[in-house]
């Protein structure tokens, strides 16, 4: 599953109901719209969790924020920017959060290919080091990510 998008259920949301997660829309002008995707990559201690990072394609949103984190702090890791099918992709991985295989529901594919769509290798990488330093930091009480990913983490454990 690492390094693919996925889209998630909305039993998801219903479980663990936290007004920091980008939420499902499902109806977009009439019609069916799964949305966000998230990049997926697997925890090292716990197979059975994947960490999933939300994208967004608000650029120049992003661009700001991330700017000043970097003025505030001398960089930023909590948001990475690359291309993703061709078009610049906000990484938000201040907005990670913890899953289970249960709430996938299905993989981003390719519109035109139909194979599953992935970052380059060099992106995955960056993404996935910058994610668990995030993850690090925030298990030693740095508040980096806005989701109560303690409590999904536990409620995901409890299923098993």
């Amino acid at each position: 599953m690492s390094g693919c998008f996925y889209f998630i259920s909305n039993k998801f949301y219903e479980d663990f109901p936290d007004k920091t997660l980008m939420k499902n829309k499902e109806s977009m002008g009439g019609c069916l719209h799964d949305r966000p995707c998230f990049f997926a990559f697997p925890d090292s201690d716990h197979p059975e969790i994947f960490w999933l990072i939300p994208i967004s394609s608000q650029i120049e949103k992003y661009k700001v924020i991330y700017e000043d984190k970097v003025k505030k702090y001398g960089f930023c890791n909590t948001i990475y920017f690359c291309n993703l099918l061709g078009y610049e992709k906000a990484f938000l991985i201040q907005n990670m959060f913890p899953i289970t295989a249960k709430y996938i529901v299905e993989t981003y594919v390719h519109p035109h290919t139909h194979k599953d769509v992935h970052v380059k290798p060099h992106d995955e990488k960056i993404l996935i080091r910058k994610a668990k330093e995030v993850l690090r930091a925030y298990r030693n009480g740095k508040i980096l990510i806005f989701t109560d990913i303690h409590l999904i983490e536990s409620g995901l454990f409890s299923q098993k």
